[in-house]
């Protein structure tokens, strides 16, 4: 299951990149999956938007058992 999460993340990750952010897989459990955004997205208002809307929304299409994703800091 992690595979196939970092699979999709690393699919997602170029755009971030090209904003001046990126993204770090923390981990995954009972569905929730947890990431860490870094350089421009880490504390970027719009932050919260990227994660529900974006990224969430990518995993939950393509594997059926992500329930939901959030940012942590660590």
């Amino acid at each position: 299951m992690e595979d196939k999460i970092k699979e999709v993340l690393d699919e997602i990750r170029p755009a971030l990149q090209r904003d001046g952010g990126d993204l770090e897989y923390v981990g995954f459990e009972n569905g929730q999956v947890q990431i860490q955004l870094t350089g421009a997205c880490h504390g970027c208002p719009f932050a919260t938007m990227t994660t529900k809307n974006g990224i969430e929304r990518i995993l939950k299409e393509r594997i059926p058992e992500v329930t939901e994703v959030v940012a942590v800091n660590l």
